[in-house]
């Protein structure tokens, strides 16, 4: 038997639904999340710097904006945020939304780059400015586990793909890259169903860049169809479609202006075919095969869209660079002397303190090869107990290796072997 509190809260519910209420969701369902390897150079001001980008991109969200960022450069350890939520949330949900974020990304603790991406919304943080960064290996599309009936799946499939491919036209074309829409689903002779689409492009991306994150996300999300939802992450910019309305009726863009611009596409397309019929094959032909290639390619990598420092690879550092930074090479920034070269201090650009061994083998041809290929291998080892090796240098008159600075005297038991970690 229902009681009385229960009936009451219902009848609450449904003249809320009648009237038209609004019910909080700031779509906090997790879809990907990932800390960098590496750990920032001194915890206390890189803890600093974070807190204070994280105010004031709270800040600006909180002034009914859905898109932020912040930097702060102070000391050797900068941090650049953003912070971005999905144009049909209310702006109380994008704060919850983010909150939940900032709250969940701090489980990286030290790392130097985390990302935490939901439904609702995204944060991430780097110690290197990426604001522009579309498209990255690591892209990735979510399918549901659901798929359409098989009465409606042929109709779900090719109305989904028309969902897509007009978000995929017009969101870079909108001023702030977001568009949400919904098309019929059409089974036998009468309307079975809607889908709903939203698509999104970070706001410090160009329109171009905008456009190639969406054409790399497109390609992710198709493959769902004619699964129910479906979804696709990037670094720059989200797509996602469902059965499920997941942003009210009224939100909708009225993308058709953008559809239009530059002149009828079917007339273009009517032309191009009778024209260069045979060109346009061999075309779509070598891109398949392109497409193909590429994602056998990133196949690896995908799941990851940090790009941070671990992602980057060893560094190639300019000679001038190191040498400005060691100033010369001078002895006031000698460490030690080793059999295999001398290492010296170094100020790089950005603030950050490095440790600069000048190798004493010869830098011939052959040499450089061989010596590329040893730095790619040991930068991809890590642990705590080992120096890690950030870069190198071999476009100088001689080889050079850049590690990662230990003050107190360690450097040198590092560098010269006299430290053993078997030591007790």
């Amino acid at each position: 038997m229902i009681s009385l509190v229960s009936f009451s809260i219902w009848c609450v519910l449904l003249l809320g639904v009648g009237l038209g209420w609004v019910v909080s969701d700031p779509q906090i369902n997790l879809l990907n999340q990932g800390c960098s390897q590496y750990n920032a150079t001194s915890f206390s001001v890189f803890n600093r710097n974070l807190n204070a980008t994280f105010v004031d991109l709270r800040a600006q969200l909180t002034s009914n904006n859905y898109f932020a960022t912040a930097q702060q450069a102070d000391g050797t350890d900068p941090v650049y945020a953003m912070a971005q939520c999905r144009n049909y949330l209310s702006n109380s949900d994008c704060i919850a939304c983010f909150d939940s974020a900032a709250a969940r990304i701090r489980n990286c603790s030290a790392a130097n780059g985390a990302r935490v991406i939901y439904d609702g919304c995204f944060l991430r943080y780097e110690s290197n400015n990426f604001y522009s960064q579309g498209t990255l290996e690591g892209n990735f599309g979510i399918c549901g586990n659901q798929t359409a009936s098989s009465a409606a799946a042929t109709g779900f499939e090719s109305s989904g793909q028309a969902l897509l491919q007009d978000l995929k036209v017009a969101t870079p074309r909108i001023n702030g890259f977001f568009a949400a829409i919904t098309k019929e689903v059409v089974v036998g002779n009468g309307v079975g169903q809607i889908v709903y689409g939203v698509a999104q492009c970070a706001g410090t991306v160009d329109r171009q860049g905008c456009q190639d994150c969406l054409d790399v996300a497109y390609n992710n999300i198709e493959k769902c169809l004619p699964s129910t939802e479906g979804r696709a992450i990037d670094a720059g910019c989200f797509l996602r479609y469902s059965e499920e309305a997941f942003f009210a009726d009224n939100q909708t863009t009225n993308i058709l202006p953008f559809l239009k611009e530059g002149g009828s596409s079917r007339t273009r397309a009517i032309i191009g075919g009778v024209v260069g019929g045979v060109s346009l094959l061999l075309i779509i032909i070598a891109l398949l095969v392109w497409f193909r290639l590429r994602r056998k390619q990133t196949a690896t990598t995908r799941g990851n869209i940090l790009e941070a420092t671990e992602l980057q690879g060893p560094v190639n550092y300019s000679y001038r660079d190191l040498k400005t930074a060691t100033k010369n090479f001078s002895e006031e920034n000698k460490l030690g002397e080793g059999g295999f070269g001398d290492v010296y201090k170094g100020i790089l650009k950005n603030g950050k303190i490095v440790a600069v061994k000048r190798l004493a083998i010869s830098a011939s041809r052959r040499a450089k090869a061989d010596f590329e290929g040893e730095v790619k291998l040991i930068s991809n080892v890590h642990h705590r107990n080992l120096i890690r090796l950030l870069g190198c240098s071999s476009n100088g008159p001689e080889l050079i290796l850049v590690y990662e600075y230990m003050p107190n005297s360690s450097l040198d038991k590092f560098l010269f072997g006299n430290y053993s970690p078997c030591q007790a």
